[in-house]
C-alpha cells in the first residue's frame, strides 16, 4: 500500500515509520502542505494523508487527475476539503479521532489561566512589578460553566471540571443520560445568559458558524469568560472585540481562530498577517491566543498517525473505512 504524507513533522515521521514496518506500507514524505508546486509528489500514490490546511478545489482536481483515490486528514475537522467536489471526482475523504483528553485538558487550562489573570500577571512579572494590583482572580468552584457541544471532547471537559465543584450547563442536540449526572441540559440562549464561562466544543458546520456573534454577544452574562478550542468559525472575532470593549466579556482564551486554515501550521515570522481583528485581540492583556496546539500531546499525535494510516489501509483492502465522510 502506497501513501503520500504531506505536512509531515519530524515527530510524526518516527511514528509513520513504525506503522509502515508493522503494516508493510510504502510511504512518501513531504514536510510542507500540499500546493500546486508539490502536488506531483502524489503521482502513483492512491492515498494521501494531510493536516488541516486548505485543500483548494484546484488541488483536489489535480490530485484526482494524478490518481489519488483517498484523502485521509489527520484532524477531526474536514471543512478544509470540499467534500461535495471530492465525491464528484471519485475521491474518498476520511477524518480521524484522537485522545479527547488532549483538547479537554487544554480548554480547562485556558479557563484557569483566564480566571487567574495569568497573562497579565506574567507580563507584570517580566517588568519586575510584584505588586498585587489587578492580580485578583476568581475560583472555578464558584462559576457556572456552559459547555457548547457534548461530543467526546465536550463530555470529557464536563467530567473533568465536575471535580472542581462548579455548576455545569450543556447545550447539545442530543442528550446523554450519563452526562446528566454532571450537567444540566439547557437551550443555547439560556446557556449564554447564565454562564460565567462558556467553552466551545462543536464541529464547524453551516449551523454552527458564528454561534457567538455580534447580535447575541449582548445577551451574555457580564464578566463572562469565552474559551474556544474547537473550530475558529464558531466564534466571530468581531463579537469578541465588541464584548471585551463593552466590558461584557472579562477574558478570552482561544486555541482556534476564524480563517485558521490559511494561518496556522505555517511559519509567518517574516510576514505581515493581514488580519486586523486578530491583531486587536492580541493587544489585550486579558486575551490568550495559542496556535491550534491543544491537540498536541504524545498520545494524540500517535492516535492521529495510526488512525490516518488505518483509514488508508482499510481503503486498500476494500474494507469499511473507519473515518470515511459520507
Amino acid at each position: 500500500m502506497k501513501i503520500m504524507i504531506y505536512s509531515c513533522r519530524d515527530d510524526e515521521r518516527v511514528l509513520f515509520e513504525q506503522y509502515a514496518r508493522q503494516w508493510n506500507l510504502q510511504l512518501g514524505y513531504c514536510n510542507i502542505q500540499p500546493t500546486m508546486e508539490n502536488v506531483h509528489l502524489a503521482e502513483g500514490y492512491p492515498c494521501i494523508s494531510v493536516v488541516g490546511t486548505v485543500i483548494s478545489d484546484e488541488l483536489l482536481r489535480e490530485f484526482a487527475r494524478l490518481g489519488v483515490k483517498m484523502i485521509s486528514t489527520r484532524s477531526i475537522g474536514y471543512e478544509h476539503i470540499n467534500i461535495a467536489l471530492a465525491k464528484e471526482l471519485g475521491v474518498k475523504v476520511a477524518n480521524i479521532t484522537y485522545s479527547p483528553n488532549a483538547v479537554a485538558d487544554f480548554a480547562i487550562m485556558l479557563m484557569l489561566m483566564s480566571l487567574r489573570r495569568a497573562r497579565y500577571i506574567m507580563e507584570r512579572y517580566r517588568v519586575k512589578d510584584f505588586t498585587l494590583a489587578w492580580n485578583q482572580g476568581r475560583e472555578l468552584r464558584n462559576m457556572t460553566v456552559g459547555v457548547v457541544g457534548a461530543g467526546r471532547i465536550g463530555q470529557t471537559v464536563i467530567r473533568e471540571i465536575s471535580g472542581f465543584g462548579c455548576k455545569i450547563l450543556v447545550y447539545n442536540r442530543h442528550q446523554n443520560e450519563e452526562i446528566k449526572r454532571y450537567a444540566e441540559y439547557v437551550e443555547y440562549e439560556e446557556l449564554l445568559r447564565r454562564s460565567d464561562i462558556i467553552t466551545f466544543h462543536a464541529p464547524a458546520t453551516e449551523q454552527t458558524y458564528h454561534l457567538l456573534n455580534r447580535d447575541n454577544v449582548k445577551r451574555l452574562k457580564p464578566g463572562v469568560i469565552i474559551i474556544n478550542t474547537s473550530r475558529g468559525a464558531l466564534v466571530d472575532n468581531k463579537a469578541l472585540i465588541d464584548g471585551l470593549e463593552q466590558n461584557i466579556i472579562s477574558a478570552v482564551g482561544l486555541d482556534v481562530i476564524d480563517n485558521e486554515p490559511v494561518i496556522y501550521n505555517v511559519d509567518h515570522k517574516n510576514a505581515l498577517l493581514m488580519d486586523h481583528d486578530i491583531a486587536v485581540l492580541e493587544s489585550y492583556p486579558n486575551v490568550i491566543i495559542t496556535p491550534h496546539t491543544a491537540f498536541f500531546t504524545d498520545q494524540a499525535v500517535r492516535d492521529m498517525v495510526e488512525n490516518s494510516l488505518q483509514n488508508c489501509v482499510c481503503f486498500g483492502e476494500d474494507q469499511p473505512i473507519p473515518g470515511e465522510i459520507k
